[in-house]
């Protein structure tokens, strides 16, 4: 049986910058530099993305997922669920303009 999610989510979903610096890093014990050196990218690129200013894109899910043991979907997933959430606060007002349509 599925369960419906057609509620609006009404607080902002984790960022994954936010669970990288907030759950991961500590649990490996892992400070910017060791993380990058780890992923084969900068320690801007990491910065970037632990300060939820950059985006985690298909080839760092990959790496995230390589180097933590998960799918890349769980971090794709976790962008993805941030990405709509902060697009329907930028849009509100012109999304809110936009009648939905009726089937004949």
């Amino acid at each position: 049986m599925a369960i419906p999610n057609s509620s609006k989510r009404e607080i902002r979903p984790t960022h994954p910058g936010e669970m990288l610096r907030e759950d991961f890093m500590p649990d490996y014990e892992l400070k910017t530099t060791s993380m990058a050196k780890a992923l084969g990218v900068s320690r801007q690129t990491i910065n970037e993305i632990l300060r939820e200013r950059r985006a985690v894109s298909p080839a760092m899910a990959l790496r995230l997922s390589r180097l933590f043991g998960n799918s890349p979907e769980f971090w794709l997933n976790v962008q993805h669920s941030w990405d709509l959430w902060d697009s329907e606060q930028r849009y509100r007002k012109e999304l809110s303009q936009i009648q939905p349509l009726n089937a004949a």
